[in-house]
Protein backbone atom coordinates (compact mmCIF):
# COMPACT_ATOMS: atom_id res chain seq x y z
CA UNK A 1 0.00 0.00 0.00
CA UNK A 2 1.26 3.48 -0.84
CA UNK A 3 0.43 6.55 1.43
CA UNK A 4 1.14 10.03 0.36
CA UNK A 5 2.30 12.65 2.59
CA UNK A 6 -1.04 14.91 4.34
CA UNK A 7 -0.05 17.49 2.24
CA UNK A 8 -2.78 19.88 3.62
CA UNK A 9 -1.32 21.08 6.67
CA UNK A 10 -3.07 18.62 8.56
CA UNK A 11 0.29 16.01 9.24
CA UNK A 12 -0.89 15.23 13.09
CA UNK A 13 -4.42 14.20 12.14
CA UNK A 14 -2.37 11.80 9.32
CA UNK A 15 -0.03 10.83 11.96
CA UNK A 16 -2.52 10.04 14.67
CA UNK A 17 -4.60 7.70 12.17
CA UNK A 18 -1.96 6.02 10.82
CA UNK A 19 -0.47 4.98 14.76
CA UNK A 20 -3.95 4.13 15.69
CA UNK A 21 -4.81 1.67 12.47
CA UNK A 22 -1.18 0.39 13.36
CA UNK A 23 -1.96 -0.11 17.23
CA UNK A 24 -5.06 -1.91 16.50
CA UNK A 25 -2.82 -4.82 14.33
CA UNK A 26 -0.18 -5.19 16.96
CA UNK A 27 -1.59 -4.66 20.22
CA UNK A 28 0.56 -5.28 23.37
CA UNK A 29 3.81 -5.57 21.91
CA UNK A 30 6.35 -3.53 21.49
CA UNK A 31 7.71 -1.79 18.07
CA UNK A 32 10.74 -0.89 16.23
CA UNK A 33 11.38 2.59 15.30
CA UNK A 34 13.71 3.76 12.88
CA UNK A 35 14.77 7.18 12.46
CA UNK A 36 16.68 7.58 9.07
CA UNK A 37 20.26 9.66 9.07
CA UNK A 38 19.67 11.81 6.30
CA UNK A 39 22.35 15.10 7.85
CA UNK A 40 19.60 17.25 8.30
CA UNK A 41 16.56 15.12 9.87
CA UNK A 42 15.58 14.83 13.39
CA UNK A 43 17.02 11.34 14.28
CA UNK A 44 15.74 11.62 17.93
CA UNK A 45 19.37 10.18 19.32
CA UNK A 46 21.91 11.89 17.61
CA UNK A 47 24.24 9.88 19.66
CA UNK A 48 23.33 6.50 18.93
CA UNK A 49 24.99 3.42 17.02
CA UNK A 50 23.76 3.53 13.84
CA UNK A 51 22.12 0.61 12.08
CA UNK A 52 22.71 -0.25 8.09
CA UNK A 53 20.30 -1.09 6.53
CA UNK A 54 18.86 -1.66 2.81
CA UNK A 55 20.80 0.99 -0.34
CA UNK A 56 23.46 1.15 2.99
CA UNK A 57 21.33 3.78 4.55
CA UNK A 58 21.96 4.69 8.27
CA UNK A 59 19.04 4.67 11.15
CA UNK A 60 18.96 4.98 14.66
CA UNK A 61 16.82 1.83 15.55
CA UNK A 62 14.89 1.89 19.12
CA UNK A 63 12.54 -0.34 20.68
CA UNK A 64 9.62 1.70 22.16
CA UNK A 65 5.73 1.91 20.85
CA UNK A 66 3.20 3.58 19.29
CA UNK A 67 3.12 6.45 21.56
CA UNK A 68 7.04 7.46 21.63
CA UNK A 69 6.05 7.37 17.59
CA UNK A 70 3.99 9.72 17.95
CA UNK A 71 5.70 11.87 19.97
CA UNK A 72 9.65 11.84 19.77
CA UNK A 73 10.11 13.50 16.76
CA UNK A 74 9.84 17.14 16.90
CA UNK A 75 7.24 18.94 15.07
CA UNK A 76 8.64 21.53 12.24
CA UNK A 77 6.39 24.83 12.05
CA UNK A 78 7.61 25.39 8.57
CA UNK A 79 6.56 22.38 7.50
CA UNK A 80 3.20 21.54 9.39
CA UNK A 81 2.72 18.91 6.51
CA UNK A 82 5.75 17.02 7.29
CA UNK A 83 4.86 13.29 9.18
CA UNK A 84 6.36 13.48 12.86
CA UNK A 85 6.71 9.49 12.73
CA UNK A 86 9.56 7.68 12.27
CA UNK A 87 10.92 6.79 8.97
CA UNK A 88 11.04 2.67 9.48
CA UNK A 89 8.31 1.38 11.79
CA UNK A 90 7.68 -2.85 12.45
CA UNK A 91 6.08 -4.67 15.28
CA UNK A 92 8.33 -7.39 17.20
CA UNK A 93 6.28 -10.28 15.81
CA UNK A 94 7.06 -8.33 12.11
CA UNK A 95 3.15 -8.42 10.80
CA UNK A 96 3.48 -5.26 9.25
CA UNK A 97 6.05 -3.27 8.21
CA UNK A 98 5.87 1.13 7.41
CA UNK A 99 8.82 2.97 5.72
CA UNK A 100 8.90 6.69 4.38
CA UNK A 101 12.43 7.39 2.38
CA UNK A 102 13.73 10.19 2.50
CA UNK A 103 13.46 11.83 -1.01
CA UNK A 104 9.76 10.51 -0.94
CA UNK A 105 6.82 12.40 -0.53
CA UNK A 106 5.04 8.65 0.14
CA UNK A 107 5.07 6.18 2.59
CA UNK A 108 4.96 2.39 1.69
CA UNK A 109 3.06 -0.21 4.12
CA UNK A 110 3.51 -3.85 3.98
CA UNK A 111 1.09 -6.11 6.08
CA UNK A 112 -2.44 -8.16 5.81
CA UNK A 113 -5.34 -7.84 3.69
CA UNK A 114 -6.92 -7.16 7.31
CA UNK A 115 -4.87 -4.03 7.83
CA UNK A 116 -4.25 -2.80 4.47
CA UNK A 117 -8.29 -2.86 4.36
CA UNK A 118 -8.23 -0.82 7.61
CA UNK A 119 -6.59 2.05 5.91
CA UNK A 120 -8.31 1.72 2.54
CA UNK A 121 -11.33 2.40 4.90
CA UNK A 122 -10.67 5.07 6.77
CA UNK A 123 -12.22 8.15 6.06
CA UNK A 124 -9.39 10.44 6.94
CA UNK A 125 -6.51 8.59 4.73
CA UNK A 126 -9.00 6.85 2.30
CA UNK A 127 -8.57 9.71 -0.54
CA UNK A 128 -5.31 8.85 -0.59
CA UNK A 129 -4.32 5.01 -0.03
CA UNK A 130 -3.35 3.47 -3.06
CA UNK A 131 -3.27 -0.55 -3.00
CA UNK A 132 -0.61 -1.64 -4.75
CA UNK A 133 -0.25 -5.92 -5.80
CA UNK A 134 3.03 -7.68 -5.43
CA UNK A 135 5.07 -7.14 -8.32
CA UNK A 136 3.23 -3.91 -8.98
CA UNK A 137 5.73 -0.54 -9.31
CA UNK A 138 4.73 1.12 -6.55
CA UNK A 139 5.73 4.53 -7.53
CA UNK A 140 2.43 7.09 -7.12
CA UNK A 141 1.03 8.78 -10.14
CA UNK A 142 2.96 11.61 -11.20
CA UNK A 143 6.11 10.59 -9.91
CA UNK A 144 9.22 9.03 -11.44
CA UNK A 145 10.94 6.33 -10.02
CA UNK A 146 15.09 6.55 -10.89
Amino acid sequence: MVLPDAGDNDGPRHDRAVIELLSRQSPDQPWWLGYLETGVSDIVFPYAPLVTLYANWSYVLVQAGPEQAASWRSTNAQYPWESRLPDLMFPEDRSWLLSTLWDDDWTCLGGSATLIDGFCNHPGLRPRVRRVNLGEDATPPGHQAL
